[in-house]
């Protein structure tokens, strides 16, 4: 279980890593007259996050789960696919990515890189992470858990980020092709 302890410390500090990157960002976006919307979910949102990770750690322990190659080495790979998609969304949205949702008013929707394809990729990279993270230890009631309560809390997230950016979608938009 110690390489699986290892990845689950490297996701931990992967997130620290993006709080700092948000926390930057937050200053980039303050100066520029950015506004917070839907602060009320952010610290269910934390919770849920560290709560996640604390599931992964706890329940491989708790329940002697073991590794099972057939469904931790493919969960492995969604889980670090995962990783690649939400650093993906990170660089495309530069200074305006963010843990909360923080818009700057005047800047038009980012439709290149990932949002191309889609509105939210990001939170399809959370919702492969919370399912694939615990599973490569077998934590299913953990991926369960974390699958269901990010569904519910997605629904209120993303629905407050849409009404955030509404008044910005009439604005010419940034990775747009005249």
């Amino acid at each position: 279980m110690t390489p699986y302890i290892v990845l689950v410390l490297l996701v931990a500090g992967e997130r620290c890593a993006e709080l700092a990157v948000a926390r930057r960002n937050g200053r980039w976006s303050g100066a520029r007259g950015g506004r917070e919307h839907g602060a009320g979910h952010y610290p269910v949102m934390v919770a849920l996050h560290a709560a996640l990770l604390l599931g992964c750690l706890v329940e491989p322990w708790a329940a002697d789960r073991p590794f099972v190659p057939l469904l931790g080495w493919p969960a492995l790979a969604l889980a670090l696919a995962a990783q690649g998609l939400r650093w993906w969304c990170i660089t495309t949205l530069g200074p305006r990515w963010h843990t909360r949702v923080l818009v700057v008013p005047g800047l038009p929707p980012v439709v290149s890189g990932p949002y191309r394809y889609l509105r939210h990729p990001n939170y399809l990279a959370v919702a492969v992470e919370g399912l694939a993270l615990p599973l490569v230890h077998t934590a299913w009631v953990t991926a369960v858990g974390f699958t269901l309560l990010n569904a519910a809390l997605l629904t209120v997230r993303i629905r407050c980020e849409d009404a955030a950016l509404a008044p910005l979608r009439a604005l010419p938009v940034i990775g747009a092709t005249p």
